[in-house]
């Protein structure tokens, strides 16, 4: 068998995890250190990792998913909306965070994967955390999960609007004239009386 670095087998693995099997899985999971469970639930994404290593009752629990969401306005005071792809929704740039990583970093990271704007920490402005009820979300593949999430607001940053597969189309709005079909009503409405204070 060819010799792979630690991080080169742990891509292969994330390249194959969704066509293993469970028991494939398992024990592939078990032969590792926990760093690499750490790593490899990273390359994989921590909320897929889950769920693969719940067998087959992946889509029936629901669990909880920590991450951050942001408004980024621009000069004008609009902000920046992404219309999912998954979903035919707006709603803010965010995402899961990764093991091992602080809230600060998921939105910078996500920031920079759904969006390419490139935001530094200095100028985030930590709103507050949000969880609860209006956090539970429902995936079309059946995943349900209550999502707390840390909100975050900035207006400083840079790097030309790009956005990838996850969103169908990036616009900025005027609080004055919101889409109606929105991913993150709640979200929204905490920013509105944030911003009045």
């Amino acid at each position: 068998m060819e010799k792979l670095s630690s991080l080169e087998k742990l891509r292969k693995i994330a390249c194959e995890i969704k066509s293993l099997s469970y028991e494939d899985l398992a024990c592939i999971i078990e032969s590792l250190s926990a760093e690499e469970i750490v790593t490899l639930s990273g390359l994989v994404g921590y909320p897929v990792f889950i769920r693969l290593c719940m067998g087959r009752l992946a889509h029936i629990i629901p669990i909880l998913q920590d991450g951050a969401a942001i408004v980024i306005a621009d000069q004008e005071g609009n902000i920046l909306l992404q219309r999912r792809a998954d979903r035919d929704q707006w709603g803010l740039p965010g995402g899961c965070q990764e093991a091992g990583e602080s809230f600060s970093e998921v939105i910078i990271r996500e920031t920079k994967e759904e969006t390419n704007l490139i935001i530094k920490e200095e100028d985030l402005q930590f709103i507050c955390p949000v969880s609860g009820e209006t956090r539970k979300n429902s995936y079309p593949n059946g995943d349900i999960v209550y999502n707390n999430t840390m909100l975050y607001y900035v207006d400083q940053y840079s790097g030309e609007l790009q956005w990838d597969e996850e969103s169908k189309e990036m616009r900025f709005f005027s609080m004055d004239n919101l889409p109606e079909n929105q991913n993150d009503p709640d979200l929204i409405d905490i920013y509105k009386k944030w911003i009045k204070r």
